[in-house]
């Protein structure tokens, strides 16, 4: 008997992977947390499985009903938002599997930043102008976060910025952000990707809480902010594919220019 932790993506049931597919078809047992997972994402559980919504189950509910498949032998299909390495609460959930000598496998998924910028239509990544991505949060009512896991903190670096759990504090976003990335940087507030009703408010640091407020969004939203965003912005191509910059797999492109220079 294996639990496997299944990573359903942002909440498109198109963007599972095709493992994930294979074991929630396969599981008898599937929990799921339906607050963030579409039930059309655990629709493909076998004929006569046991499909719960763990949205208001505890950590208690829900390794009872581990226990309760191991004893009868059934895999059971735990099924997480995104990917269930980031904010999945898996830490808690696999300490106890261990405790109880119980197998589990982690099936990634496609985490909210990357479903976002699909959307988005965007690479988050631009030369010269954004090469890193800090993904965090801010405490508010979840657990604290870590001294030295600041928004502040991570500014001064001018990365772009996927910051989760808080869309009810954008006001604080924006004092602490606008010191580093100046009132007019771009911000995307991506609302239920993947989700039928998905929506993506852009902005700026001066004006983005206000739009996020005439729209009344106050949960199930990824913010990104950093000049990466600004999709007009002009940039450098990148060294990839440039034919005077060779690597591993072109290491003849220089000389080849040469020999051609000299005949």
């Amino acid at each position: 008997m294996t639990v496997y932790f299944i990573g359903a993506g942002p909440g498109d049931p198109e963007l599972l992977t095709l493992k994930a597919q294979r074991l929630i078809r396969h599981c008898p047992v599937c929990l799921y947390a339906g607050s963030l997972v579409p039930g059309e994402v655990v629709a493909c559980a076998p004929e006569g499985a046991r499909v719960l919504d763990t949205a208001a189950m505890t950590l208690d509910d829900t390794h009872g009903e581990i226990l309760a498949a191991h004893k009868r032998g059934q895999d059971v299909a735990r099924v997480h938002s995104g990917d269930p390495s980031l904010y999945g609460a898996i830490a808690e959930q696999i300490r106890r599997l261990k405790a109880d000598n119980i197998a589990y496998q982690i099936i990634p998924g496609v985490p909210a930043y990357a479903a976002a910028a699909a959307a988005l239509g965007q690479e988050l990544t631009i030369p010269e102008i954004a090469q890193s991505i800090v993904l965090t949060r801010m405490s508010m009512q979840s657990t604290s976060m870590p001294a030295g896991e600041t928004l502040e903190n991570f500014a001064r670096t001018g990365a772009t910025l996927a910051i989760h759990l808080a869309v009810r504090n954008m006001r604080e976003i924006e004092r602490v952000l606008i010191p580093h990335y100046g009132a007019e940087c771009p911000v995307v507030v991506a609302y239920r990707v993947g989700w039928p009703d998905e929506l993506l408010i852009r902005g700026t640091l001066a004006d983005i809480r206000k739009k996020v407020r005439a729209e009344k969004i106050t949960r199930t939203a990824l913010i990104l902010v950093g000049p990466a965003l600004d999709s007009s912005r002009d940039f450098r191509d990148s060294a990839l594919y440039d034919p005077a910059t060779p690597h591993v797999l072109r290491p003849v492109v220089g000389a080849k220019l040469v020999e051609d220079h000299n005949t």
